[in-house]
This record gives structure tokens, C-alpha cells and sequence, in this order.
């Protein structure tokens, strides 16, 4: 069964939004018309997007601002209201509209990331910052609110057209690695492990070189190999964890193993047996396609296959160049969308969504993997313990439970160590998995 939506005219950006949210959140069927006399005449499921009202209408009818209907990019009035014991954006006043607000183009403008269109005060790595996001305005960047919009939605909708059936989702979980640094000591080259033993006997951290000492003389496991334990996890909880490997050339933000090193790539294919397997965007490749480039043909040749997942190195995401150049070089996923400094959804939606092109009107064949947590986020910017982490976790979990949503983890392999800053981590890691999964 399909709805009839009436709109005074269809536009990329309503027809993108009303597909994201009738049809793949809550698996409704719709098509459009603009003809006033045929929607009243029509006699099945039916609703009305527009400004005002029609008279002699027994359908259902949503006030619509102007958002949908334009095609420029510039600053909006966005004003917050209240709904139910929460917030929302984009408000309307007339009595016989669902919501208060535009349901619509709230989530649009939260959705396609409209503000970062816009010009904003960048951090020091060039990102968009969290705390000039409409979300953390409004206190609901840690909740998945377009999801909890469209389930409001799908009980007004069913509610007065009870033969309607609403898509029944269910809760998912995606632990994913980000693999900036395979090992602490190890496979470092000649010249990086000379300079690491002069610099500790500089400072006279003798801790250190005796450690790197032992790991490089193999009486001790270097403490960013974890793999081990990573496909133990896999096998005892079946789960299907992503990999995201950094690839580009030793630079200050950039320092992994040259993937010339043939330890580094035997990890990498041992890794790509038991799951799948992206780049990881140097530091240095941001906005440069170029290198980008031959960054994904380096994991590629290892790898002995097609490479089409990413997620940039220090989450360096720029609206809309990154993602251009993204899908010009064929990567079809990409795991980035999340704040380094800010745990919760960027985004507003815990699920898959299309990358919307607001410079250029379109939909892309980019699917954009919105994360809700990182192990760095809890540690170094929000200055968590171990037990308030947990709790964090927790309560991110509960909330995408509570819509069916795809609760994403990056976690990196340095912090399974349990040593140093990350002592206790492991153990919390363990909990996370176990309460997501149970």
C-alpha cells in the first residue's frame, strides 16, 4: 500500500527526504502529485505537504516552511521550539499540522549537514567544531532525533490508516578499528627507532627504552598488537568488525608503518581474511584527490582487491569536497561522519543515509555510516574514566535500541593494550560489546 503525498511542487531535496524517511525508515510507499483535485479525490492513504491547509481534506496535513523548495545554499532563520519535553527547529503555527514544527526540513537541514555549508570557525585540523551545531544547541546531539521523529511520524500515519504496515527494523552493531599506528615499536625503520632511543635517553625515560628494547628483541609482545584478540572477539561473539587502514607517507599527524613494509602487509591480508577492509585518508590527503588516490591504490595492491570504504584520518571531513572526492574515486561507504571532540550523531540519524550534494542538488550513490562513539573522544576530550565511559556507551546504546537503529563503535588497536593512558580499557571494551550485543 502507498500514500499519496501532494506538494505545490517536487524538488531533489523533498523528493530525497520524504524517500528517506517514508521509505527507508519506515517502509512506506508514496508518490507525489501536485494536482489539488486528484489527492481529493483520492480515496486510499493520503497526505498533505504544503503551507496551508485544504478545505474539505480528510487526510493527514503537515505544515511546510520553504527549505524543500529551494535550491540555494544561505543562512536560514532557523529558530528552536519546543516539542513534547524536547526541541525541534523550523517551527509552523498552524492548529491542523502534525508536528510544530517542519518535520521535513528539520531533518533535511540536520540530515544533509546544511550548516557546514555555511561559514563556520573551523578547529585547529580544519573541522567542523560540535558546539556550533543546531544538535548541541538544542541538547540533542546524543540522541538519534530523526529516527525518533519518524517513528512519531509512523504512529500518526498508522493510526489513521491502520492497514499501513511499517517496516520492522531492528537493532544492529558495527565495531569498527581505525588503524593509525599496527605497532608501538616495531617495524618502525632504522632511522624512527634510532631517534625513539635518543629521544627517551634524552628525557632519561628509561622505562621506555628498556620496553622498546624488549619488544624489538621479541621478549615482549609490542602493545599495539592486538589483532590477535581482535579476531578472538570476532569468533567467540560473531561479530563482523570494519578495518580502516592508513596508508599515506610519514608525516607529523601521519605515522603508521610504510606500507612498503612487508610485515605491515601481511597484517593487512590477514586482517582482509576475516573482515572487510578501507582506507583511512592520510592526514596529509585532505582535499587532495591526487593523493587520495594513490593512497586507496596502495591498500588496493595489498589487498588484491577493489577498495571501497573509508573514513578520514583525524575524522577531517569537509562539506562537500571530501565527499566529492569520495565518490569520484568510487568509494561507495564511507564511516567519517561523527565529532572527534563530541560523542552522539552528527548527523541526527543512526542509520545509513545517502550523501545529499547540496552544492550541486543531488543525491550521490555515497553511503554515509554515521558513528556514535570513539574510544579518543571519552579519553581525550570529554576526560571520562573507565566507569563514566561505560555509562556513556550505555546510554548512546539504549537510545539507538530504542529506535532499531546501527549503533557504530571506532575503537583503535592501540587502546586494547590496557597500558599507559589506555590501562583498564580492554576490559571496558569487552563490556561494550557485550552490552551491545546482549
Amino acid at each position: 500500500m502507498e500514500i499519496l503525498i501532494l506538494v505545490s511542487k517536487i524538488t531533489n531535496r523533498l523528493f530525497y527526504i520524504i524517500e528517506l524517511i517514508f521509505k527507508d525508515e519506515l517502509g512506506i510507499n508514496f508518490k507525489f502529485t501536485t494536482d489539488k483535485e486528484k489527492y481529493l479525490a483520492y480515496e486510499g492513504p493520503k497526505f498533505h505537504y504544503g503551507q496551508y491547509p485544504l478545505e474539505d481534506d480528510n487526510g493527514l496535513f503537515q505544515q511546510s516552511v520553504n527549505l524543500l523548495f529551494e535550491r540555494d545554499i544561505a543562512d536560514q532563520d532557523v529558530k528552536i521550539c519546543k516539542h513534547n519535553d524536547s526541541k525541534a527547529i523550523f517551527p509552523v503555527f498552524n492548529d491542523k499540522s502534525l508536528f510544530p514544527f517542519d518535520i521535513f526540513a528539520a531533518s533535511f537541514y540536520i540530515i544533509s549537514r546544511y550548516e557546514e555549508y555555511l561559514p563556520h570557525v573551523c578547529d585547529k585540523y580544519n573541522r567542523f567544531q560540535p558546539q556550533d551545531s543546531i544538535l548541541c544547541k538544542m541538547d540533542l546531539i546524543e540522541k538519534p532525533i530523526i529516527n525518533i521523529w519518524a517513528k512519531e511520524l509512523g504512529a500518526y500515519i498508522t493510526e489513521k490508516y491502520p492497514d499501513i504496515q511499517l517496516k520492522k527494523k531492528t537493532f544492529k552493531f558495527i565495531p569498527t578499528y581505525d588503524i593509525d599506528a599496527a605497532w608501538a615499536y616495531r617495524n618502525k625503520g632504522f632511522f624512527r627507532t634510532v631517534a625513539a632511543f635518543f629521544r627517551d635517553a634524552l628525557v632519561f625515560n628509561t622505562n621506555e627504552i628498556k620496553r622498546r628494547f624488549e619488544v624489538l628483541t621479541k621478549k615482549r609482545i609490542d602493545p599495539f598488537d592486538t589483532f590477535d584478540y581482535q579476531i578472538e572477539l570476532q569468533k567467540e561473539l560473531k561479530i563482523k568488525p570494519l578495518y580502516f587502514i592508513l596508508c599515506g607517507d610519514y608525516n607529523t599527524n601521519d605515522k603508521n608503518i610504510s606500507i612498503r613494509n612487508k610485515e605491515f602487509q601481511e597484517l593487512i591480508k590477514h586482517l582482509g581474511d576475516y573482515a572487510l577492509v578501507g582506507i583511512h585518508p592520510s592526514f596529509s590527503s585532505y582535499l587532495d584527490k591526487k593523493v587520495v588516490k594513490e593512497e586507496i591504490k596502495r591498500l588496493s595492491e595489498v589487498l588484491n582487491r577493489e577498495v571501497t570504504m573509508s573514513r578520514q584520518h583525524f575524522l577531517r571531513l569537509c562539506l562537500p569536497l571530501s565527499y566529492q572526492i569520495l565518490n569520484e574515486l568510487d568509494i561507495t561507504d564511507d564511516y567519517t561522519m561523527g565529532y572527534a571532540s563530541q560523542a552522539g550523531f552528527r548527523a541526527g540519524y543512526a542509520d545509513t543515509f545517502a550523501f545529499f550534494d547540496l552544492e550541486n542538488d543531488t543525491k550521490t550513490k555515497l553511503n554515509i555510516h554515521p558513528f556514535a562513539l570513539m574510544d579518543g573522544t571519552m579519553r581525550d576530550y570529554l576526560d571520562l574514566d573507565v566507569h563514566e565511559s561505560f555509562d556513556k556507551a550505555k546510554k548512546l546504546i539504549d537510545e539507538v535500541k530504542n529506535v532499531n537503529g546501527t549503533f557504530i563503535l571506532l575503537w583503535h588497536n592501540e587502546t586494547l593494550s590496557g597500558e599507559k593512558r589506555w590501562e583498564g580499557w580492554i576490559t571496558l571494551y569487552r563490556k561494550i560489546l557485550d552490552y551491545a550485543l546482549s
